[in-house]
C-alpha cells in the first residue's frame, strides 16, 4: 500500500486533480482500518462533489471498495442470480415487492441494501419495522440462505464492502450524498460483491430524487451501467419518475404494510407500474424470459396465486422476523396519532413535493440527522391524492402518522407546503427512459 499523507490528497482532489488508482486503494484501506478519520474522509468526499472524478479514478474506487471485503460465492446455485437497485426515492418500497416476486418465479435474489439516506428511505429500515427482523447476516448466513430459499435482504456487513458500508453513513450527514461518482462507487461496489448475472437499477429522476436533472440521471444511469458490464455483470436501468412519492406511503412501518399490500394484489396502481416495469427487466435480464408480455404474465401469477405473499413471509420467518405481519400488518408499529389531512382548496393536486415529505419524515423521528440516531418507524404519512387528481376543498388527502400533537403541527406544516393544487394539472409518465450498454430508449415523455 502506497505510504500517503491524507491531508496532502484532500488538497490536490479539492484543487481539480486526480488520484492514482494506488492511491484510492491506499485511501480505503485506511479508512476500514481507521488510520483515516471520519473527518478526513468527509472532506475528501466533499471534494469529489465539487470536482467529480475522472473515468479511471471511479473504476479504481469501485475496485478498492469492492477489495475491501469478501464476495458472495454462489457457484453451483444451478439459477440465475439477479437483483435490483434505486439510487433512493420518497415511498419507493418497490425491493420489498420485487426480492420475494423474483424468487418466486425460481430466481435467486441476493438483496444487499442500505439504510435511509438524506430525505429518502431505506430498505432496511423498512425491513426491521417488522418486529425481530434481521438485516445483519453474516457472509456464511446469507450464502445458506440464498441456496436454501433463495432469497436474502440484508445489510452491509463487516466482511462485505466495509468500506461503503462507513462511508454510506457518512455521506448521510455531511452533505455529500449528491454525487454521480460517489453514487455509482457506492451501488456498484454492494451489487459486484453480490456475484450477480445481472442487475436492474432503478434511476430516480426529478425534484424528490438525489439527481434530479434527466441528463445527469442518464450519465448515472450510463455510468453505472459501465462498472456492471466491465465486471461481466448485464447491466439494465430504467429512469423513473420521482417528481412525487411513490405510492401512497412514506414511512417505514407504513411502507412495509404497503408493500404486503402489493403482494396481496391490492397495491397502489403507481407502485405496481413501477414494480412491475422493473420486474420484467429483471427476468429479461437474467435470461429467465424473452419478452415483456411474457414476464409481466409470470410476475403476476406469482402474485395472484399468493406465491410471492409466501415467499415474503418465509423470507422474513427465515431473518428471525415475524412473519404473522403478512397476513396481519397490524402486527406493524402504530403511531399513536393518525390524524386526517385535508385541502384547503378545490382544484387539481399539481405537485405533491416528495423532498419535503422526505425531510418531514426524518424531523418526525422516521430517519436520521446523525449516524447514531435511532428511528421511530411507526411515523410517517399516507397520501391517497396524487398529482392530476381533482379535489375538492375539505377532502382528505392523506393522513399525518406521529407520537403526539408537535409531530401532527409538523406533518400539517409539511403537507401545506408540500401539496400544491391548482386549477389545472396534470401528473408526469411514470417510466421514461431504458438505458443498456447499447444505448437509450425512449419509453414516455
Amino acid at each position: 500500500m502506497h505510504a500517503i499523507v491524507p491531508s496532502r490528497l484532500i488538497e490536490r482532489k479539492r484543487d481539480g486533480a486526480a488520484l492514482s488508482s494506488g492511491e484510492w486503494q491506499a485511501i480505503i484501506q485506511g479508512y476500514v482500518a481507521e488510520t483515516i478519520p471520519d473527518y478526513q474522509m468527509a472532506a475528501l468526499a466533499m471534494a469529489v462533489v465539487f470536482q467529480g472524478m475522472a473515468e479511471e479514478e471511479l473504476a479504481a474506487l469501485t475496485e478498492a471498495m469492492l477489495a475491501s471485503g469478501k464476495r458472495l460465492d454462489l457457484t453451483g446455485i444451478g439459477k440465475p442470480v439477479v437483483d435490483k437497485h434505486s439510487i433512493g426515492g420518497v415511498g419507493d418500497k418497490t425491493s420489498l415487492l420485487l426480492a420475494p416476486m423474483l424468487a418466486a418465479t425460481g430466481l435467486a435474489v441476493p438483496m444487499i441494501s442500505g439504510r435511509g439516506l438524506g430525505h429518502t428511505g431505506g430498505t432496511l429500515d423498512k425491513l426491521e419495522a417488522i418486529p425481530g427482523m434481521r438485516t445483519d447476516l453474516s457472509l456464511e448466513e446469507a450464502v445458506a440462505q440464498l441456496r436454501t430459499l433463495g432469497v436474502v435482504m440484508m445489510g452491509q456487513t463487516p466482511e462485505i464492502v466495509p468500506a461503503d458500508k462507513r462511508l454510506y453513513a457518512l455521506r448521510d450527514v455531511t452533505g455529500t450524498v449528491e454525487s454521480i461518482p460517489l453514487i455509482s462507487a457506492s451501488i456498484m461496489s454492494k451489487k459486484l460483491a453480490e456475484g450477480l448475472d445481472a442487475l436492474v437499477l432503478d434511476i430516480k429522476t426529478g425534484s424528490g430524487a438525489f439527481i434530479t436533472d434527466p441528463e445527469q440521471s442518464l450519465t448515472l444511469a450510463k455510468t453505472m451501467i459501465a462498472i456492471g458490464e466491465s465486471h461481466h455483470c448485464h447491466t439494465v436501468a430504467l429512469l423513473t419518475a420521482m417528481d412525487r412519492p411513490l405510492g401512497h406511503a412514506c414511512g417505514n412501518a407504513l411502507e412495509t404494510e404497503e408493500a404486503i399490500m402489493g403482494l396481496s394484489g391490492s397495491g397502489p396502481s403507481d407502485l405496481m407500474e413501477v414494480t412491475y416495469a422493473l420486474g420484467v427487466e429483471m427476468l429479461i435480464a437474467a435470461g429467465a424470459e424473452r419478452d415483456r408480455p411474457t414476464a409481466q404474465h409470470r410476475l403476476e401469477q406469482v402474485v395472484e396465486s399468493g406465491a410471492a405473499k409466501t415467499m415474503l413471509a418465509t423470507l422474513i420467518d427465515a431473518q428471525g422476523g415475524a412473519a404473522g405481519v403478512v397476513e396481519d400488518p397490524s402486527l406493524l408499529p402504530r403511531a399513536p396519532r393518525a390524524v386526517p389531512y385535508l385541502a384547503h382548496r378545490g382544484g387539481v393536486v399539481a405537485e405533491i413535493a416528495p423532498r419535503t415529505i422526505g425531510h418531514a419524515i426524518v424531523e418526525l423521528g422516521g430517519g436520521r440527522r446523525t449516524t447514531e440516531d435511532e428511528i421511530d418507524p411507526s411515523v410517517g404519512f399516507v397520501l391517497t391524492a396524487k398529482p392530476g387528481d381533482s379535489v375538492h376543498e375539505g377532502q382528505t388527502l392523506g393522513t399525518i402518522h406521529a407520537q403526539d400533537e408537535e409531530g401532527v403541527r409538523i406533518g400539517v406544516a409539511a403537507l401545506d407546503e408540500a401539496i400544491t393544487i391548482l386549477d389545472a394539472g396534470q401528473a408526469t409518465p411514470l417510466v421514461t427512459h431504458r438505458v443498456t450498454l447499447e444505448g437509450v430508449e425512449r419509453l414516455q415523455c
